[in-house]
This record gives structure tokens, C-alpha cells and sequence, in this order.
């Protein structure tokens, strides 16, 4: 259990910097790196993945919290934006929860490594076209922010993630500046991990092959253990990101997200 938490604890820096400065939701650390974890403690491998992907979610609560109050001290949250994409996320993290309980997990994994190639290729393309200053923003209105929610969300709780793969390209399009689509992702990650967290919590709690520590799917050590250290990284990595330019941290975001997709599609 030692070794558990002080690797649950180098887990934590990393989703960290990750939630805060890119607004990722440190998912992409976590899950892979529970995965393993798990494994090498001989969790039922048939469990493994749904307990590695519900116990990220679990933690990406805390991380969201301080990431998202620098944010906001900031001035970069887009408070309307968020309140209407959160709502569709809330319904579509608990939802999604249900969906992966259903899913093979390998599978799972490769696919999502797909889409995270597709998505940071799309963006380091973009990067390459002339600048779009003075274009008018394109934010959807209510029916269309909480549809878009609804999918960010069902495709957060799949994979664990905080839904920033998904949120930031999503804001990106609709042309808000990459610190807002950052700062609006952070707050969009608290409903899904708070949804995600109930609908697995819900969805294994009948589950008899879990091990001692867990509520339903959740793993709480290793919850604790992400936690104590992500929270404070969110925090220091938020307050970077904001003398960072756009470009910048598009170009760091993108890079994570298509080395993240090599090793989840092709291992």
C-alpha cells in the first residue's frame, strides 16, 4: 500500500500540470498509469480498466476545483458558456459511466488513442493557417452548447478523462481564445467528474471481485493519493498558463495529445 500511494503520489504531479496548464483534465496520465498499477496488484483484469478510468474521474473533482478558481480569479472563465455546455456534460458523464461499464476496455483504449491523433493533428494543422483575429466567435446557443455537452461528457466518462481532449479543440472551433477554451474546460470538468464518479460508483457497486478500498469502481487510496498532490500543481501549472501565448500552448497541447494517442492505439 506504501509503494501504491507514493506512486499514486508522482500520478498527481503529473495530472496536475496537465489539468492546469492545458486544461486536459490529467486523465491521460491517470488512467494509463492505474492500469498498470492495477495489474501489477492483481485486480481482476477484466475490472481493471473500468476501476482505472472511475478512479480518475474521482480525482479530476479535486483537480478541477483548484484549477478553476485560478482560472477565474483570472478573469478567463466564460461563466454562460460554461453553465450551458456543463448541464449536457452533467447528463452525459452519467450516462457515459454506464456505457463503458457495458464496453471491452482494450478497445476502449485504442480507439481513444485514434481520436487523440486525429484531434491534435487537426490542431497542429490549424496552427499552420493564417490567424484568425478579427473573425466573430461562433459559440452554439443553448440547444447546441448542451448537445455538445452531452457528447464531451458521454466520451469523458468512457475514458476518464477530464474532457479537456475534447472541450478545448470544441472551443477552439467555435473561436474563443485558447485561454478561455482552457479556463471554460476546467470548469467543465468538475460536472463530468462528478457525474462520471456517480454512474461508476452506481454502476459496480454490486460488483463482488472488487478489492477493499473501493466504492463501486472507485479506488479510494489511489484517489487520496493522486489528490494530495495534483491539487497544488493545478494550481501553480493554472497561473502559468496564463503568461503563455495562444500559440504556444496549443502547439504543447496538441504534442500531448498525439503522443498520448500512439501509445493507447499502437501500445
Amino acid at each position: 500500500m506504501w509503494e501504491l500511494f507514493l506512486i499514486c503520489l508522482g500520478v498527481g504531479v503529473g495530472a496536475g500540470l496537465l489539468a492546469g496548464a492545458l486544461g486536459l483534465g490529467g486523465g491521460v496520465v491517470i488512467v494509463p498509469a492505474l492500469i498498470f498499477l492495477f495489474h501489477g496488484l492483481g485486480f481482476p483484469a477484466d475490472l481493471v480498466a473500468k476501476m482505472a478510468v472511475a478512479t480518475s474521474l474521482s480525482t479530476i473533482i479535486i483537480t478541477s476545483i483548484s484549477a478553476v478558481r485560478t482560472h477565474h480569479r483570472a478573469g478567463f472563465v466564460r461563466w454562460p458558456v460554461a453553465f450551458r455546455l456543463g448541464a449536457g456534460i452533467a447528463l452525459g458523464a452519467f450516462a457515459g459511466a454506464f456505457v463503458a461499464d457495458a464496453m471491452d476496455g482494450e478497445l476502449l483504449a485504442r480507439l481513444f488513442g485514434l481520436f487523440a491523433i486525429l484531434i491534435a493533428l487537426q490542431m497542429l494543422l490549424a496552427g499552420r493557417k493564417a490567424p484568425e483575429a478579427g473573425l466573430p466567435e461562433r459559440v452554439p446557443g443553448v440547444t447546441g452548447l448542451g448537445l455538445a455537452g452531452v457528447l464531451i461528457g458521454t466520451g469523458s466518462a468512457i475514458f476518464g478523462i477530464g474532457g479537456g481532449s475534447l472541450t478545448v479543440p470544441f472551443l477552439s472551433w467555435c473561436r474563443l481564445k485558447m485561454q478561455e477554451a482552457v479556463a471554460v474546460s476546467s470548469a467543465c470538468g468538475l460536472p463530468i467528474a462528478i457525474a462520471g464518479t456517480l454512474g461508476f460508483a452506481v454502476a459496480g457497486w454490486n460488483e463482488t471481485q472488487l478489492p477493499e478500498g473501493a466504492a463501486g469502481y472507485v479506488f479510494l487510496p489511489a484517489t487520496a493519493g493522486i489528490v494530495l498532490t495534483s491539487f497544488p500543481f493545478a494550481r501553480l501549472a493554472a497561473r502559468l498558463s496564463h503568461r503563455l501565448p495562444s500559440a504556444t500552448l496549443k502547439k504543447v497541447f496538441a504534442l500531448v495529445l498525439f503522443v498520448l494517442g500512439l501509445k493507447l492505439a499502437f501500445g
